[in-house]
């Protein structure tokens, strides 16, 4: 009788213990602090919207802060994989520390969701990339639109002004290849580090070049900095953010400084804009409505989208995984949740419409892209 209840207690406790393991361990790793904390903050707060739940399995979010720290993204990412055994891992925030990830998830054969924009973060898709997957667009599809937008208006030579790490080279490969096709002719080429104080000496570089616009190649509160000292320095022409800037912080700290300026955003930050016949439209608006009822009216940026889009990815990936394979069995599952993100099609979220497929694990196009004007602190988008 007593070995009966031992037996049955072992097999109550392995029982439980089966049912813990089968739950489904997601790692974020996100700026929270440092230089890029105006994306990282926003994409934890989205986070925390996500599903607890997905297709019957229990989702557990384990969250780690890289301080902005490429050295620390890796550590964080090395923790999450061999000792919390999470299924995958979401982040970084920027490029840098995405980068840094790569051989990382890719070695313990783990996918990662980036929240970075970096082309060189997914293609091209081979060795350990062939693990790795992001959400925003581009670098590349975003340079894309922001020298159609200066062919339109008539600018045949600009200056370039970006931070001097793998972000700010992206970003001026990009630009520099698509200025070339279109016959525009990049008469500067400055850089400035992400903690920097003072870029008064490149203004000053850029102004002698007399260029008709520039694009200022940064993110966060950061990229305030070349447009305040542009200004300071008199330069009249057209100024450029990318994407990296999308957020109320980056308003909120440029100030008057930034009217005028023309970037490239997520549909996801103008949703309530977007034209009622737009395939996006739906997709974005879900988005907005549920980061304004949690975090109230204003608050949207081009990094809580991100964010959400990654949940998206995961609701629709997860249930075509657990077809071929099950949690308790961490390899299996790992490798058919990276099989099915990128099978993904026709997934339409708050950045645009996603399809994968072996040579693209970014999956967005043209439909990805809204043009805005900065005005009194609003984004007003472009017709």
């Amino acid at each position: 009788m007593q070995y009966s209840r031992i037996v049955l207690a072992t097999a109550i406790a392995l029982a439980g213990t089966s049912t813990a393991w089968a739950d489904i361990k997601v790692g974020v790793v996100l700026s929270e602090t440092g230089p890029a904390a105006s994306l990282g903050i926003p994409e934890k707060k989205t986070v925390e919207l996500f599903p607890k739940e997905i297709a019957g399995q229990k989702i557990e979010y384990i969250f780690m802060n890289d301080g902005s720290d490429p050295t620390a993204a890796v550590k964080a990412t090395k923790k999450l994989i061999d000792e919390d055994k999470v299924d995958v891992v979401i982040g970084s925030s920027i490029t840098p520390n995405s980068l840094a990830m790569v051989d990382v998830v890719g070695g313990a054969k783990v996918p990662n969701i980036s929240l970075a924009a970096g082309r060189p973060i997914v293609f091209p898709v081979e060795g350990n990339k062939k693990w790795v997957f992001n959400t925003p667009q581009t670098t590349g599809l975003m340079a894309r639109a922001v020298v159609r937008n200066m062919v339109q208006n008539k600018i045949k030579s600009v200056a370039y002004i970006g931070f001097s790490d793998a972000y700010g080279e992206d970003w001026y490969n990009n630009f520099a290849a698509e200025c070339k096709a279109a016959g525009i002719d990049v008469v500067a080429n400055e850089r400035y580090s992400r903690t920097a104080t003072s870029v008064t000496g490149q203004a000053l570089h850029i102004l002698t070049a007399k260029p008709q616009a520039v694009l200022i190649g940064a993110s966060g509160t950061p990229a305030a900095l070349p447009e305040r000292a542009l200004k300071q320095v008199g330069f009249k022409g057209q100024i450029y953010q990318t994407h990296g800037v999308a957020n109320p912080d980056f308003l909120r700290v440029c100030g008057v400084d930034c009217n005028g300026t023309v970037l490239p955003v997520s549909p996801g930050v103008v949703a309530a804009q977007l034209p009622a016949d737009s395939p996006i439209k739906q997709s974005a608006m879900k988005y907005a409505q549920a980061y304004d009822t949690a975090y109230g009216k204003n608050q949207l940026s081009q990094f809580s989208a991100n964010a959400w889009d990654a949940g998206t990815l995961l609701e629709h990936a997860i249930p075509v995984a657990l077809k071929s394979a099950q949690p308790d069995n961490l390899v299996a599952f790992r490798g058919a949740l990276r099989d099915a993100l990128e099978g993904l099609k026709n997934i339409a979220g708050a950045d645009g419409i996603y399809n994968m497929s072996p040579t693209d694990h970014n999956g967005l196009d043209d439909r990805a892209v809204a043009m805005v004007r900065i005005e009194n602190g609003t984004w007003k988008m472009l017709k």
